[in-house]
């Protein structure tokens, strides 16, 4: 039998420093105790039905047609005219297919090319928290300084005071997320006017994630921080596929914004993935192409579950956020004995067979989520009805 290999002592551990403080994600690990335990994943946000069938006849197509081998490094010609269509139909925002829009393998890598490519070690990246988790890790590997703002339960609304204070003279970009994951949370157009102002003022990049951007309810109004006055040329904006058509898997995001800042992403993102997602570009050239019905349809459903399982949260005893986008909604545990969401979220599936995730490690402020556990209503109504069912025996138990 094989011994266990032992690390030269002479040699340092093989994982950079900046980057030990970060283990497994959050939502593998939810994800793993769901399949182990059998529970239902309202853990992981990922739908559990297709998009739009005519995204998914274009993919068969395209990989029937022939499509499969390397995509043009910025991404298929179709999908790169699709993309600046889209910001002109919905937003009335220009762009030059040819050189302010990058194809990219998801938002994630969206957001890491971006990021790795303005950021210097010592810069400073504003975000709110909770944040997404890559987001810390990107700033990590860029050698940048995280400095945050809470955005606290239940209203999540945006500190000026602690904002400002986030800026400093090394402050080089914002990194702002509307719709906000994990919160649900859409950012007022006051809100965002006070990002910018800070932005303009500390000569700063806004980069914009807007992976949400099609998903927010209750008649409100997505505003891309693009179409805000002054902020044409000093905004980046990244969104994708996955969230507005329910294809998580294929990983088509995209990039735009001024034609030296995408330039700069390209230079580095060719060499994350280089390319990525071959076949289901031109599919997604076509979706982003169907009617507003298509659009308002997938609204309407998610708003639906929305609605289904912030009522059985409550009823099952937890306190909630009302989300207003997005496809995950925030419940404070503390009214079913909680008091530490981890370890709460840890137990939960072997306990009521129901996975969430703690909003803790979204915080670099540990006392804002102690008690927060955020829950994804993209499912099948069936799915959150069983869910809300076994999360209300926690509370008859």
């Amino acid at each position: 039998m094989p011994s266990t290999p032992v690390w030269p002592a002479t040699r340092s551990a093989p994982l950079v420093a900046r980057m030990r403080s970060f283990g497994t994600t959050i939502f593998a690990e939810m994800s793993a105790l769901a399949v182990e335990t059998g529970a239902i994943n309202l853990g992981q946000g990922f739908p559990d039905t297709d998009g739009p069938p005519e995204l998914l006849a274009a993919a068969v197509a395209a990989i029937e047609g022939g499509r499969n081998q390397y995509p043009p490094g910025p991404g298929v010609p179709e999908l790169l005219e699709a993309v600046a269509e889209h910001q002109q139909r919905f937003y009335g925002i220009t762009l030059d297919p040819t050189r302010e829009v990058l194809v990219t393998a998801g938002a994630t890598e969206g957001i890491a090319a971006v990021v790795l490519a303005l950021c210097e070690p010592g810069d400073e990246v504003v975000t709110f928290e909770p944040y997404y988790d890559s987001y810390a890790a990107t700033i990590a590997l860029a050698g940048a300084t995280r400095r945050t703002s809470v955005l606290r339960f239940p209203d999540f609304a945006v500190d000026e005071a602690s904002l400002r204070a986030a800026f400093s003279q090394r402050t080089r970009l914002v990194l702002l997320n509307t719709p906000h994951n994990p919160t649900g949370k859409v950012f007022t157009r006051e809100e965002l006017e006070l990002v910018c102002g800070l932005a303009r003022e500390h000569d700063a990049w806004v980069v914009t994630d807007e992976v949400y951007e099609h998903l927010v309810f209750d008649g409100l109004e997505h505003i891309p921080v693009a179409t805000l006055p002054g902020m044409e040329d000093r905004t980046i904006t990244i969104s994708s596929a996955g969230k507005t058509f329910s294809a998580t898997g294929w990983k088509v995001g995209w990039v735009t914004g001024p034609e030296q800042a995408v330039a700069a992403a390209r230079t580095v993102k060719q060499f994350l993935t280089y390319v990525a997602s071959g076949p289901f570009q031109p599919a997604v050239a076509t979706a982003l192409g169907l009617g507003d019905d298509v659009y308002a349809g997938l609204a309407s459903r998610l708003e639906h579950g929305r609605d289904l399982l912030t009522a059985g949260l409550e009823a099952a005893g937890l306190t909630v956020s009302r989300p207003s986008g997005t496809y995950f909604v925030i419940a404070d545990a503390a009214p079913l004995g909680a008091t530490d969401a981890l370890t709460f979220c840890r137990e939960l599936p072997a306990r009521c067979g129901v996975a969430g995730v703690p909003v803790s490690v979204f915080h670099d402020d540990e006392d804002a989520a102690r008690t927060l556990v955020r829950f994804a209503f993209c499912k099948r109504d069936e799915v959150l009805t069983q869910a809300v069912s076994r999360l209300a025996a926690l509370r008859r138990g």
